[in-house]
This record gives structure tokens, C-alpha cells and sequence, in this order.
């Protein structure tokens, strides 16, 4: 594993807890998981209504970051002292965070700007040389990368050398893969579950208005890590997470119900806290949520709650205080394990991080 892709992991790691910062628009009125009023031939169970939340980006994300670049691990350079005739040399930014050149023992230059390092190297090779100039150049940037993943044509961790939104960074790999039968990505990129993480934490991105629509309110910056992921429509699984067995990804069948689908999770823990069982439906960018008791559901006094693709079902260990804090909290839940998951198999194709969620491909 690279020192990118270790330190990316340990940052997704690290990260667990955080709940999402993303705003959201006003809650609706409190919603009923059984509905009585559903469409003919549609059983009340199929039909969940609940709270539907708009995230909203921050503006500041559609400006480039004017934070300067500092250099890292694998970060290329030349270096030349002005007048001595011998030209510019090349070295790179060892996994030590060092730079080795000339007569000079290494420097610690991880973290530094290019201009706070042409200054050191000038206060250092004044113990060998009278009042030293140096050219500095960047050549070649390892250190900053992003992460994009999923139904793009080459798959891969990309260098942040420049300013990038998601459209290029999409563009970087390839653009949506394509199906050789139709021509078109309708069918192979599921726009409506595509998200971004950054710094462990879900970026409310709209890859459908942003991709279909031309919405470039949608085209934000990325910064260094940014984890990107674009699944496949052709997945038509539910999944499971939070406090059950194993929390995966329950193939759908004609029929998938909340029972069956935590039964195939290997049950809930004895931590968990059953009457608020949460169902996410919907795009990441809008998603609804409706809380069913599960326990009454097992003990047969309620009903069974027939799912659909691509439902998330996040199992509690305790209760919440309002909607918009268990929504925030279950999507990024979500979002993390599978960026965790797809981000550990692009360095190693037997990572797993004990919760693993395998995402059709």
C-alpha cells in the first residue's frame, strides 16, 4: 500500500464518528411506514412515506482552494543554484518527508511551500557556499491525490496537480463507462446513489442535475483525498448497516422484506435499539427516511416492511432526537463504509475493513 492510499484509509477510519456538516432544507410532516393509501395492486407495505431532505452545498466549494500547495511525500523537483553553471538537478520527496541535494544532509520539507523550502535550502548551503540563490520548480505532484471510482472507463487514484472540479476529475478517468450495446451510460452509472467523501464526511453533490442536466452549481472543487464514486445502476441490492451482525449488501430477489433483509445481515447485535429501525430511500442528494419498530415487527405486532432496490437500512444503538440528525447519520454511515470498502480493494484486493459492502460493479 502507497503512502497516499495509507493515509487515506487511516483518515476514513479515523473519521467513523463524524456526522455529516451539510445543511437541509425543511423537514416535512411526520411520515407513516405503513400507509393505507397505497396505489391499486401496491400493498400498504410497499409504499414508505417519510421526510424528505434537500442537502444544500456549500458555495464556497465551487472556488478553487486558495490554500498554497505544500509539498509531500513523492512530490518531484528540480533544484539549481543560480550562477554555479551546473544546472538544475532533480530529487523528489522521500517517504521520510526529506529532500536530499548536494553536500546537504536530508531536509524535512513535508508540509512546507515551495517558497518556505527555497529558503531553507538557502539558509542551509550557506555553510558551503557565500550567499546562495536558488531556482526551485515543481515537477511532477504525488502527494495530492483524489480518488475516483466506480463505472468510469479508468478507474483510479488521479494527482491533484492543479485546480480540479468533479467534472474533470470524471473526465481525468476516462468519463462514464460505456455500454458497448446501446453507446450510453444511462444503465451503467447510478447517478442518483454516486457521492463524494472528504475528510470522512459526505459532500450533498447532485451527480444527476449536475451530469444529465448540465448543473454546474453541482461542480465543485476537490481537495486532496477526495474519495468519488460513481456505482453501478445494474446493482439492485439492499443495504444493511449499523448495529447487525454483518453489515452488507442483501442481494434483491422479487422480494426483499426488512426481516429478510436483516436475517441475511446475520440479525441485529444485542446493542441495538430496534423501535427506530430506519429505511433511506431515494437519490443521496434528496433522500427520505421513515422509522419502522422493529421489534413489533418480529414479536407480530406489526407488519413486515416490504423493501426496494437500493433501500438502506440503518439499525441504531440508540435513539435520536430528530430526523435530520438520524437521516445525516445513517447516509453517512453509508457512504463511508462503501468509499472505505472500494478505496481499500484500488490498493489491495483482499482489503476489508470487517464491514465490508460489496457494490456491484
Amino acid at each position: 500500500m502507497n503512502v497516499a492510499g495509507a493515509r487515506w484509509l487511516w483518515t476514513m477510519l479515523l473519521a467513523l464518528p463524524v456526522l455529516l456538516g451539510a445543511g437541509c432544507a425543511k423537514l416535512g410532516p411526520r411520515f407513516d411506514a405503513y400507509a393505507t393509501n397505497a396505489p391499486p395492486g401496491l400493498s400498504a407495505t410497499n409504499l414508505i412515506t417519510g421526510v424528505v431532505f434537500t442537502n444544500r452545498l456549500d458555495p464556497a466549494l465551487l472556488k478553487p482552494s486558495d490554500a498554497p500547495f505544500r509539498l509531500g511525500p513523492g512530490d518531484r523537483l528540480d533544484i539549481e543554484i543560480l550562477g554555479d553553471g551546473s544546472g538544475p538537478a532533480s530529487t523528489f520527496v522521500g517517504p521520510d518527508g526529506k529532500i536530499y541535494f548536494d553536500l546537504l544532509p536530508g531536509l524535512r520539507v513535508w508540509g512546507l511551500t515551495l517558497d518556505e523550502t527555497r529558503e531553507l535550502l538557502e539558509e542551509r548551503l550557506r555553510e558551503y557556499i557565500r550567499d546562495p540563490k536558488v531556482a526551485l520548480t515543481l515537477r511532477g505532484v504525488e502527494s495530492r491525490r483524489v480518488w475516483v471510482m466506480g463505472r468510469v472507463n479508468t478507474p483510479g487514484v488521479y494527482p491533484l496537480d492543479a485546480p480540479m472540479t468533479v467534472i474533470e476529475a470524471i473526465t481525468r478517468a476516462g468519463g462514464l463507462f460505456t455500454s458497448r450495446f446501446s453507446g450510453t451510460t444511462e444503465e451503467l452509472a447510478d447517478l442518483h446513489h454516486s457521492f463524494i467523501v472528504r475528510q470522512g464526511q459526505y459532500l450533498p453533490v447532485n451527480f444527476n442535475q449536475l451530469i444529465r442536466e448540465g448543473d454546474t452549481t453541482q461542480n465543485i472543487y476537490l481537495e486532496p483525498d477526495d474519495f468519488l464514486y460513481l456505482p453501478s445502476s445494474l446493482s439492485s441490492e439492499v443495504f444493511v448497516i449499523g448495529a447487525v451482525g454483518q453489515p452488507r449488501a442483501v442481494g434483491f430477489k422479487d422480494q426483499v422484506t426488512l426481516v429478510s433483509a436483516i436475517a441475511n445481515a446475520r440479525g441485529t447485535t444485542p446493542d441495538a435499539y430496534l423501535t427506530q429501525v430506519a429505511i433511506i430511500r431515494g437519490s443521496m442528494s434528496t433522500p427520505s427516511i421513515a422509522l419502522v419498530n422493529y421489534r413489533d415487527i418480529v414479536q407480530g405486532r406489526a407488519p413486515d416492511v416490504r423493501l426496494q432496490p437500493r433501500d438502506i437500512v440503518f439499525v441504531p444503538i440508540s435513539p435520536y432526537s430528530t430526523l435530520e440528525k438520524y437521516i445525516k447519520l445513517a447516509v453517512n454511515t453509508f457512504v463511508r463504509t462503501v468509499a472505505a470498502n472500494e478505496g481499500g480493494r484500488a490498493v489491495d484486493p483482499n482489503y476489508t475493513t470487517g464491514t465490508s459492502i460489496p457494490i456491484g460493479n
